[in-house]
């Protein structure tokens, strides 16, 4: 077992045991695919690929970012659920528009330039964007620009577009903060139908008085405005009129908010939501117009169902092409009725390649005799057919805690629990060792806590980062800017760290309960209630009774964990003494899981200890010579793509592995179980 960061995220503790054996993944292109499966069963690229035979075309292979969809406790609500169960999800902000993708990376830059111009002196100056000739294409300019930088204006003097600071932006922002003048100008510009936006707390009479009278004088014909007082404080609300959308537009948005459009994203080096972010400023749409069943992680070469609304299938397929040049494929195009869901997937389908097979304690590694055949023959049938049997510990894979060796995602987490604002955004921008301009900004930023500067050498990619500098740039670095600082990011962002936190305490849940408890179902375990059929029912804990341990009602397969939260029960057994302990180590003894300052609460959720893999099927080969071996039981990889790392030499083997895994479980932990050793 590799004594790294991994090691330590993920503990050895295993099912069955057999002898394993030693490989590697990620040499080929066509190593690490995933395939999402939807809820009737079906890969979701059955018909792409009759479609598009030949696909692949990647250089970096890992598994999907598993789907935490497991039954949740009654309380949870549906928006919640993925994030909620420690779901990696990381909805981009409505403000993250690729503007580089959209006006040029050099464009881009000095808008950005010009932005921070006028922040630090206001003037009347305009920038000049270029021109565009085509609409769509100006459409997609202002609308980006505009929801990207609210105090701006953009103007087209066609086929030019300029862009100057809205003189209204600067007259609010000096009666409001900054933020709320930003949000304002935001929901103004959207013009949601029914849509409201309410300011801060304000119990000045007069004050009010003046931001009514400068709301009706500018914006009167598009909103209509109150005060109310709630829970002693008294606040502004302001309301879309009906009447104030654009006349001549409100049939044509109206059709195109009904318009759903599905389809099947094949794509390879990006991650999900990188992927969104491209093809929404390529649209002119918001990231937050597509839905999803699953995030997939960028180092594989996945497919997945996606619906985007407000574009039609004709105008989708008229940017496959250029999608496809960033390394995305689209297939199945076709209309819908509603949006997907987070986890409304069965599972993922994997086809995996692991090269230069070897026993453990083998020292030649280029051995390609008959006796190695045979013997990795034997410990390859006998680890197959007893993880088939007997499934594999469910923990949460390393990818779960981010790929930062300095410091990782559950470090961060922690911090925010503890609600020390401060160390989470240290923490967050502790660099890596490279000295890529990512690190170097973040690298500027610990030692001279200057947000303006650091902003200036973040690189324009890194959204996340830019907008907590930019946060800090306004409120300082101090608690309450750090704070603001979170608070820029979306929902889904934040809770990602401390979800991280969580998964790391329910795998060392899970090693501590096999090897204390062992391999049943003990009294106190909590499983979920059955039916009189004996089927498993997800609407209520129950707790194994002594009388059940003594007459093997459960077994371990059915015992459930927890992931820390506020919602859950704990076992009845020496595992709650566990987590108290294991909590109070952190100075999480009395944590309530929420974090009031940025928005965050953690119900929990149960997760089941083992986990199991369907439809295997595996091949082991000579590599090189295509001399097949072992148990065949389906198709497997041919071997002739391009290899990215390193040489395979004549007469090693390879194993080619194709299986199904429920959602929220991952194949690295898979092979670990089958292998006795990181992959």
């Amino acid at each position: 077992m590799k004594q790294d960061s991994d090691a330590v995220n993920v503990p050895a503790c295993f099912i069955s045991n057999h002898e394993g054996f030693y490989g590697s993944i990620k040499n080929f292109i066509k190593d690490f695919v995933v395939t999402e499966i939807d809820t009737t069963g079906q890969r979701v690229n059955t018909a792409a690929a009759a479609q598009t035979p030949d696909c692949a075309s990647s250089d970096e292979n890992n598994e999907t970012s598993a789907e935490c969809k497991w039954n949740y406790h009654s309380s949870v609500s549906q928006d919640n659920d993925a994030a909620d169960c420690g779901l990696d999800v990381t909805i981009p902000s409505p403000g993250s528009f690729d503007l580089s993708v959209i006006l040029g990376q050099s464009v881009s830059e000095e808008l950005e330039q010009f932005v921070l111009t006028l922040k630090e002196k206001p003037t009347k100056q305009e920038l000049s964007l270029g021109s565009f000739t085509d609409k769509h294409h100006r459409a997609n300019v202002h609308r980006a620009v505009r929801h990207r930088f609210p105090f701006l204006m953009t103007v087209t003097i066609q086929p030019e577009i300029r862009v100057r600071e809205d003189p209204d932006y600067r007259e609010l922002s000096q009666l409001v903060t900054e933020d709320e003048a930003e949000d304002f100008f935001r929901f103004i510009d959207a013009k949601v139908r029914g849509s409201s936006y309410t300011f801060g707390p304000d119990d000045d009479k007069d004050h009010r008085t003046v931001v009514h009278h400068f709301l009706s004088r500018r914006f009167g014909k598009l909103v209509e405005t109150k005060s109310f007082t709630d829970q002693g404080t008294t606040a502004i609300s302001v309301r879309l009129r009906e009447q104030g959308r654009p006349k001549k537009r409100t049939a044509e948005e109206r059709k195109e908010e009904e318009v759903y459009t599905a389809f099947t994203l094949r794509k390879e080096n990006l991650e999900t939501l990188e992927a969104i972010s491209y093809m929404a400023a390529a649209l002119g749409v918001l990231p937050s117009d597509f839905t999803y069943a699953g995030i997939k992680d960028k180092r594989a070469i996945t497919y997945q169902s996606m619906v985007v609304k407000k574009v039609s299938t004709q105008r989708l397929k008229e940017k496959t092409a250029e999608f496809e040049k960033r390394g995305m494929r689209l297939s199945q195009i076709r209309s819908v009725s509603e949006p997907l869901r987070l986890g409304r997937l069965q599972g993922n389908h994997f086809d995996l390649v692991v090269r230069d097979l070897r026993p453990h304690g083998s020292s030649d590694a280029h051995s390609s005799g008959a006796d190695t055949h045979t013997r990795l023959a034997a410990l390859v049938k006998e680890a197959a057919e007893n993880v088939k049997a007997r499934g594999f510990v469910n923990y949460y894979g390393p990818q779960r805690f981010g790929s930062v060796h300095s410091v990782q995602s559950d470090r961060v987490g922690l911090a925010l629990l503890k609600e020390d604002m401060v160390s989470a955004v240290r923490l967050f921008f502790t660099p890596d060792d490279g000295n890529d301009p990512q690190n170097h900004a973040k690298r500027h930023f610990l030692q001279t806590d200057n947000a303006k500067g650091s902003l200036a050498l973040m690189p324009l990619s890194k959204a996340r980062e830019r907008l907590m500098l930019r946060a800090m740039n306004r409120y300082g670095t101090g608690p309450d800017g750090c704070t603001q600082a979170w608070l820029s990011l979306p929902h889904s962002m934040r809770v990602f760290y401390p979800h991280a936190y969580c998964s790391r305490v329910w795998n060392e849940a899970v090693a501590h309960r096999l090897t204390t408890l062992g391999h049943s179902a003990r009294q106190g375990d909590l499983v979920w209630m059955q039916d009189d059929t004996g089927e498993s029912s997800s609407a209520q804990i129950h707790v194994v009774t002594d009388q059940e341990e003594q007459e093997g009602v459960y077994t371990l397969g059915h015992v459930l964990l927890p992931m820390p939260g506020n919602t859950v029960k704990y076992p009845e057994n020496a595992m709650a003494t566990w987590y108290q302990e294991r909590l109070a180590r952190d100075g999480l003894d009395d944590c309530r899981f929420r974090v009031n300052n940025l928005k965050l609460n953690l119900p929990g959720c149960y997760r089941p200890l083992l986990a199991s893999l369907r439809n295997l099927s595996y091949q082991l080969q000579r590599a090189g010579c295509g001399e097949g071996g072992g148990e065949v039981t389906g198709n497997s990889s041919r071997n002739s793509d391009r290899q990215l790392n390193g040489t395979t030499a004549e007469g090693k083997f390879t194993l080619t592995l194709n299986f199904d895994l429920d959602s929220s479980c991952y194949a690295t932990v898979c092979l670990r179980e089958l292998m006795k050793c990181d992959p």
